[in-house]
């Protein structure tokens, strides 16, 4: 019978997967974001390795539906973030059990009752429960950062170009936006990553 499961968790797997990923080339040619659940992000991470951008979210949060209604609808904003991350939405307040691999679960702690945050939430924001946020996740799914709040495209465009391209791994932050600065005439978020505005 565990055979049996096996096989056709492996078939499903071999046949949904390249599906996914063609949506997911689909999407970054049209300049909107397919969003994942944690869940299927990992098991793609595995196949194909990509950063992981995480939308930590409430069903409550005004400022995270604006960011959903002007960030996260901008074509440039869409088409980038498609291209370097598998973008993830995750409500906080889940009552859904996230299962990773078939044997990590991650639960909400008043699953009957009103509020109460999902432990991957808890885990994603080390306990900064702050919405809206965002999480960086590298292709190994090994945390790189939290970035709280509300931006607009232009001030987050920063944030996903200094992860997605890399420019973490040798660039101060700093440094980072003191040649944006140098080289646009653009308004350039003085936030830190991971600090809030």
């Amino acid at each position: 019978m565990k055979n049996l499961i096996r096989h056709y968790t492996l078939l499903f797997i071999v046949i949904t997967l390249p599906g996914m990923i063609f949506a997911q080339a689909t999407a970054e040619k049209s300049g909107i974001i397919e969003w994942h659940s944690f869940a299927e992000a990992y098991k793609m991470n595995k196949k194909k390795p990509k950063k992981l951008f995480i939308d930590v979210y409430t069903d409550w949060c005004g400022w995270c539906k604006k960011m959903d209604r002007e960030t996260f609808l901008d074509p440039e904003t869409a088409k980038y973030m498609q291209k370097h991350f598998y973008c993830v939405k995750l409500n906080a307040e889940t009552k859904d059990t996230i299962v990773i691999d078939d044997t990590v679960k991650f639960v909400n702690s008043n699953p009957k009752g009103k509020g109460g945050n999902n432990q991957l939430a808890v885990e994603l924001l080390k306990g900064k429960m702050s919405y809206p946020s965002y999480v960086f996740l590298n292709e190994k799914n090994q945390y790189l950062i939290m970035i709280p709040g509300y931006y607009s495209a232009a001030d987050f465009a920063p944030f996903i170009h200094y992860f997605g391209d890399n420019t973490y791994q040798n660039t101060k932050w700093e440094d980072y936006l003191a040649a944006l600065k140098k080289n646009s005439d653009k308004k350039i978020p003085a936030t830190e990553p991971g600090k809030k505005k």
